[in-house]
């Protein structure tokens, strides 16, 4: 059984100009972990939080119990930040935990899918319909990692409003029991939404997804287009520092066609670039 968590990064709102403060990046993105490594990846991940987060617990006990570490999740604006600031020990030590998320990643052969919007600003940008599709191109690149593995799996989605959820749900649904046939035979159910701060596969895609994947594309796609707080001299080293990394955790396949299809996509409703340079360092 594989376990692939969704979480989205940015917003679904439109960018009114070049200067706004709205998130010029939307990001949905997957993470797919072995059920059989869910219980030894989450235990490492709360390791990794009481390491470099300590006082990081919902409840104001000075020593908390470790399981009560799930119910803190490590702020992704604020490690965003913390790379980009002028003391060079506080970057040090965001880049440090960051290492070691990938690292824990990387160890338990997690694999990695998104999608990717750059938005251009005063354009029409259907957030709704957007975040739809991107799940149900998550789920078709689910589906063809299942059927390469011989396997099922379940999709758990951070949950968002009720409506939403019933929207993205009803999407798959759709598609499940359509006349034509099955197109998710492989997904044991419609995508389930959980709360991230019970789920150690959702806190990690949210790091993924935040942390890493929206200053990625910030810095390759937004940089001397946009002007806003959101463009910042930092994103760049963080990109040289994790792309190749973040790039090899990725699960892309040929189609029928003979095209490359999963990973990272990006639409880039500024210039139209290609995704191969999300990972590309000069």
């Amino acid at each position: 059984m594989q376990l692939a968590y969704v979480d989205e990064a940015g917003c679904t709102g439109v960018l009114p100009s070049a200067s706004s403060p709205v998130q010029p990046v939307f990001v949905l993105g997957m993470l797919v972990v072995d059920a059989g490594r869910l219980p030894n990846f989450t235990r490492d991940l709360l390791y990794l939080k009481q390491r470099y987060h300590p006082g990081g617990v919902a409840r104001p006990d000075p020593r908390p119990r470790f399981l009560d570490r799930i119910l803190f999740e490590i702020k992704d604006a604020d490690l965003r930040k913390q790379t980009c600031e002028a003391s060079r020990r506080r970057r040090r030590f965001a880049y440090r935990f960051m290492d070691e998320v990938v690292s824990l990643l990387e160890m338990h052969e997690v694999r990695l899918l998104a999608r990717v919007w750059v938005k251009a600003p005063e354009k029409e940008f259907a957030g709704r319909a957007i975040y739809t599709s991107s799940m149900q191109a998550l789920c078709a690149s689910f589906q063809q990692y299942l059927c390469e593995r011989n396997e099922d799996g379940i999709v758990v989605a951070d949950a968002r409003l009720p409506q939403g959820n019933t929207q993205v749900a009803h999407s798959i649904f759709t598609q499940k029991f359509r006349a034509g046939g099955d197109a998710y035979d492989r997904l044991a159910e419609m995508p389930v939404f959980g709360h991230s701060l019970n789920h150690a596969g959702l806190q990690a895609v949210d790091l993924v997804t935040s942390a890493f994947i929206v200053p990625m594309a910030i810095t390759t796609y937004c940089e001397g287009h946009l002007t806003s707080l959101h463009i910042r001299p930092g994103y760049a080293e963080l990109k040289a520092r994790f792309a190749s990394r973040i790039s090899h955790l990725q699960y892309r396949y040929c189609d029928r066609a003979g095209r490359w299809r999963g990973g990272v996509t990006v639409c880039d409703a500024i210039a139209s670039r290609s995704a191969a340079l999300m990972f590309r360092v000069p």
